[in-house]
This record gives structure tokens, C-alpha cells and sequence, in this order.
């Protein structure tokens, strides 16, 4: 990706952060700061699973995340379906983020990275390791604990507790 700018052109960095973030926490947040340290431009893009049972719907996901970057002129929100790959080539970028937190992580991982560089060449992911004050984290677990009225304030956005809380709350 390339933008012109009086009649020079400067190449943007663009990577991607694909993930069904339900909910969004610290460690994602993490990971989008420290890959914006490394990438011009950053798209964090929501990934649609018909087949999962979500927290929070797609567009709950997309305003939260909106809300949560609105400060970020380098940050764009995205959604997709599908192969990632077909993601990629219609944002014509090459580069993914993927954040680890355990080993465990990492092998599942590595076989989507070259998964995704077989079908689509060129394609690149960066792993970014967790903080280890986030390397506990997990959606799944937030979404646990907030369920069984655990405090989950600490390791999620306050938007996205202010969601939690009233979701909660009418259920």
C-alpha cells in the first residue's frame, strides 16, 4: 500500500491483527501497541464465525473496538469472513500479527502461518509475545469469570467492562 503525497510516494507498513477479540483485553491491546511500535499502519480486524457462540455480537465488537481507538489515526477497524488470506489481498497486505502467550500457543499458531503462506506466498506473521503480566489472559476466561460475577475490571478496557456489566445485567 502506498499513498502520494506531493508527488512522492511513501510506503505504509500495513499489518493485519486478525482475531474474534470476545471480548477485547489487555494482552490484545498490548500486542496492537507493540505492533504499531513496529508497523505504520495497523488493521484490527474482527474476525465473523457463524459457528461460534459470541459474547458480544460483530458490531458490538466493531464499536467497542472504535470507541477503544478512536485516538489512534493508525489504527483502522475491520471486519471479514472466511480465509484470512482472501482478507489480505483484498486490503492488498501481506502481513499478519499474531500475539502468543504460552509454547502451547505457538504450535497452533505456526501451522496457520505457513498454512496461510502456502495458499497465499509473500504472506508474512509476526508473533508477538505477551507481557507476562498479560500472559494469563484469555477471552474465554474473562468471559467465564465475568459470568460467575468475577471482577474482570483490571484486564479489559472500561468500555468493554461498561459492555460486560450491562450484558450481564440484562440476562
Amino acid at each position: 500500500m502506498s499513498i502520494e503525497n506531493n508527488n512522492t510516494t511513501k510506503s505504509i507498513r500495513t499489518a493485519v491483527f486478525p482475531g474474534s477479540f470476545d471480548p477485547f483485553h489487555a494482552g490484545h491491546i498490548d500486542v496492537a501497541k507493540r505492533a504499531l511500535q513496529l508497523f505504520d499502519h495497523l488493521i484490527i480486524a474482527v474476525i465473523k464465525n457463524p459457528n461460534k457462540q459470541s459474547f458480544f455480537s460483530e458490531d458490538q465488537r466493531i464499536v467497542l473496538l472504535k470507541e477503544i481507538f478512536k485516538n489512534y489515526k493508525n489504527v483502522e477497524i475491520d471486519s471479514f469472513s472466511g480465509l484470512l488470506v482472501d482478507y489480505l489481498k483484498h486490503k492488498q497486505c501481506n502481513i499478519v500479527i499474531r500475539g502468543l502467550r504460552a509454547i502451547s500457543d505457538f504450535d497452533y499458531e505456526a501451522q496457520m502461518a505457513l498454512m496461510n503462506k502456502n495458499m497465499l506466498p509473500g504472506t508474512e506473521t509476526v508473533f508477538l509475545v505477551a507481557q507476562e503480566e498479560h500472559s494469563y489472559i484469555s477471552s474465554s476466561l474473562i468471559k467465564q469469570v465475568a459470568t460467575l460475577g468475577g471482577d474482570v475490571s483490571k484486564i479489559v478496557p472500561s468500555q468493554i467492562n461498561k459492555a460486560i456489566i450491562e450484558k450481564l445485567a440484562k440476562n
